[in-house]
């Protein structure tokens, strides 16, 4: 007979198993968000992808848990961060607090977005957010996957950087550390670069 203990392990093993935020992807399942608060620099391991450099930004609304709605091409006219991410995703976790301080350091010169790609209770992102003291992304909502479809996403998190012009100058496809020395770099590129 296993021990409450033993058994809490087999179902914690189970659980690290059948997660994951790839969607089909061999590799081995990512740990669970719960655990994204014990190890996050481990979960911050994402890659630079420019091949889609140049597409524009697509034509696509969202809405909040309140039902007031954003469209995207409203948000020309200064760089854009969109991050998809959901509250299910240990990467996606880990990296909230470094996208909520990135919002409120550049607050005047870009606009980083989060839209969820959770299914189902809507309200639950914003008390997520709010849980985990985020207070300066908003909880916007994806939950038809329309934007993971438009960028053919097989990952949470991915972001995707766009210039003010709405053209796309690179996506990072996993975790980041958005409050590192990298991001500059990285957010100081444009199109023509």
């Amino acid at each position: 007979m296993l021990s409450s203990r033993s058994l809490k392990a087999v179902i914690l093993g189970c659980a690290v198993l059948i997660g994951g935020c790839d969607r089909e992807s061999a590799d081995k399942a990512q740990p669970q968000a719960s655990e994204a608060a014990t190890a996050p620099t481990k979960e911050l391991t994402g890659t630079i992808d420019r091949s889609k450099r140049g597409s524009h930004l697509p034509d696509l609304t969202f809405s909040d848990p309140t039902g007031k709605t954003l469209a995207l091409a409203s948000l020309k006219g200064k760089p854009l961060l969109i991050n998809l991410w959901a509250t299910w995703c240990a990467p996606c976790v880990a990296e909230l607090p470094t996208l909520d301080k990135l919002a409120a350091d550049r607050a005047g010169n870009l606009k980083v977005l989060t839209i969820s790609q959770d299914l189902g209770q809507p309200q639950r992102v914003g008390e997520f957010l709010a849980q985990r003291g985020v207070k300066n992304l908003e909880p916007w909502l994806d939950p038809d996957n329309a934007l993971a479809m438009q960028y053919d996403v097989q990952t949470l998190p991915t972001t995707i950087y766009y210039d003010a012009e709405g053209r796309e100058v690179w996506r990072f496809v996993g975790g980041h550390d958005w409050s590192g020395a990298e991001t500059a770099k990285m957010l100081a590129e444009t199109v023509s670069n």
